[in-house]
């Protein structure tokens, strides 16, 4: 008779896991920090202080945030598994850290974040750019977050333009902030190990931020990068990025009391205006910055953006 294999079993591991007979979920981006080398570097470079509120999403079985609650005011930790949160509370039970340590069990992008002076988190990378942008768009400000990610999501975050990782969230995440890669960090420092390398970057929110509307900044953004190598005039010339404009410039003009001419044609209205701004020609691969800046308010600000914001995004996210 054929030989039956049986299924994988999750994974038993050692150190904490070990102990208390933990299986990591890795599906669930279950890795955890084992190298105290790594974990002191990162403290290291957070530039901690006594005074600090610290959120930490993803604590896993504490490694990292035992060595914070030495340092800071509070650690806040955000645990969405009830087992590591009992792990957690063991490690820091009977000791005078305890008092310092509070737990939110659930989902952090589900959660309104609390206040907190930094950031420090080896992050689910699941929940990666979700996180980084509910994390930019928290007021009050924080200082500055260290984060652990995905090597290639670390260095789409810091790419420049012109490379070829440079990408929509490069762009979006320096609108907000200062971006840099801290260090490279290799698969056998997590137990169990992920498939992929990592890296720690750390991110400073620009204060104050940029006086610009994000959804109606990402939305264009959006637009320009779904074909990065395209021109700005191709991309514009998509049928339904072109009928979602038409209707929403008719309803601006209806606003306005503006009268359409009865030969008004948007694809036309698109191309004359990217024409004379100087930006038919232009790739969304290689726009820094300052050219998006002018893209959005010299170009499309005027033109479309002060009355259909809700529509616009309505289409484009859910097409997402």
């Amino acid at each position: 008779m054929p030989k039956v294999r049986a299924g994988k079993r999750p994974r038993r591991e050692g150190g904490e896991g070990r102990a208390t007979g933990i299986l990591f979920n890795t599906g669930a981006g279950q890795h955890i920090l084992k190298n105290p080398l790594v974990v002191n570097s990162i403290i290291e470079k957070a530039a901690l202080r006594r005074t600090d509120v610290i959120l930490e999403v993803g604590p896993g079985t504490g490694n990292l945030t035992v060595k914070m609650l030495e340092k800071v005011k509070k650690v806040i930790a955000c645990e969405i598994d009830p087992r590591l949160v009992g792990e957690l509370q063991k490690r820091v039970q009977g000791t005078c850290l305890a008092n310092k340590l509070e737990i939110k069990v659930g989902d952090v992008l589900k959660t309104e974040l609390p206040f907190f002076d930094a950031c420090v988190a080896n992050l689910p990378y699941q929940i990666s750019s979700p996180f980084v942008f509910k994390l930019l768009l928290h007021r009050p400000f924080f200082r500055c977050a260290i984060l652990m990610f995905q090597r290639e999501f670390a260095l789409r975050l810091v790419a420049k333009p012109g490379t070829k990782l440079y990408c929509r969230l490069s762009i979006n995440t320096q609108l907000l902030a200062r971006v840099d890669h801290l260090m490279k960090v290799g698969k056998n420092n997590f137990r169990p190990p992920p498939k992929v390398e990592s890296s720690v970057v750390r991110i400073e929110p620009k204060n104050p931020p940029p006086p610009i509307n994000f959804q109606e900044w990402d939305g264009l953004v959006r637009i320009a990068f779904v074909r990065k190598n395209k021109t700005l005039s191709a991309a514009f010339k998509s049928s339904a990025v072109e009928q979602l404009l038409d209707h929403n410039y008719r309803i601006h003009c209806s606003l306005h009391n503006t009268e359409i001419p009865e030969n008004f044609k948007i694809a036309e209205k698109i191309q004359t205006v990217l024409k004379n701004t100087g930006y038919s020609d232009k790739r969304a691969r290689s726009m820094d910055i300052d050219d998006f800046i002018r893209y959005f308010f010299f170009l499309f600000v005027p033109f479309f953006l002060s009355c259909f914001r809700f529509y616009l995004y309505l289409y484009l996210y859910s097409t997402d």
